[in-house]
């Protein structure tokens, strides 16, 4: 197993149990006792756990919110083929806003040889987008937003950052809410979240929703906006026929992957 699936699996069983041993994982990835400590360091570095004497603790079970490093670790196949689909949405030459989060930066990854203008909202996609171990070709121009950033997540915030974004007009905004539904539409897990994510959407001239299944009717606090302002949704959820009829209803488009 790699070390990668190592840190998949550890990550997943964190989600469903609030603690597990060093012993314990040994025996679900095959791994010695050296192997699976350094394993958990590195995962409490990023967020993902809370390193306890003889194992881990679970953040999420806990009651806190999960980190950018324990949702990378999640759905990463579903994000993929949702990052594969927003991009095929997207004309070469045009005006990108790309919002945070590990969603848009599995976009960032498809986007980083096509010939547009990108705004990304973090330095996790920005590095992505600047990475120089691809094949040669175009390379997306990039427009930073400035303002302040957020410890962990590397994504933009405050004043500074909504204020450039509102003086410029892009094709495209790709929002990856943090939460959705069909009573409340687009939702993020605080203000500050909310009001960037409103200056992009409210600054293009179409908007293109990135999201998981899993975000759909999750629990989220701050209103982005409503889904009269969706153009198209881009998901691996399937719908049923009463929710596509209500998406139809407003206009949304909705691209299954």
């Amino acid at each position: 197993m790699s070390t990668e699936e190592r840190h998949r699996l550890i990550g997943e069983l964190l989600r469903r149990r609030e603690h597990v041993t060093v012993d314990e994982l040994m025996t679900a990835v095959g791994a010695s006792g050296a192997t699976i400590r350094r394993d958990l360091d590195i995962l409490a570095l990023h967020g993902v756990l809370r390193r306890v004497h003889g194992g881990a603790r679970s953040l999420v079970l806990g009651g806190e919110n999960p980190e950018y490093g324990q949702r990378e670790l999640e759905e990463h196949a579903a994000k993929g083929r949702i990052a594969a689909g927003v991009a095929l949405l997207l004309k070469d030459r045009g005006h990108v806003w790309l919002d945070s989060g590990t969603t848009a930066t599995e976009i960032a990854r498809q986007l980083r040889q096509r010939a547009m203008t990108i705004m990304p909202m973090s330095l996790r996609a920005i590095g992505v987008l600047t990475a120089d171990d691809g094949p040669a070709g175009h390379r997306p121009e990039l427009l930073l937003p400035g303002g302040s950033l957020v410890p962990g997540e590397l994504s933009f915030r405050g004043p500074m950052a909504e204020a450039n974004i509102r003086s410029l007009r892009f094709d495209t905004a790709v929002i990856t809410p943090c939460a959705m539904n069909l009573r409340d539409g687009l939702l993020a897990h605080d203000l500050e979240d909310a009001a960037v994510k409103r200056a992009g959407l409210q600054s293009a001239g179409r908007v293109i929703v990135a999201c998981a299944g899993s975000k759909w009717n999750a629990s989220a606090v701050a209103l982005v906006a409503d889904l009269d302002a969706v153009d198209a949704i881009v998901t691996d959820r399937t719908f049923g026929p009463d929710e596509l009829a209500q998406l139809a209803q407003k206009s949304v488009e909705v691209v299954t992957v």
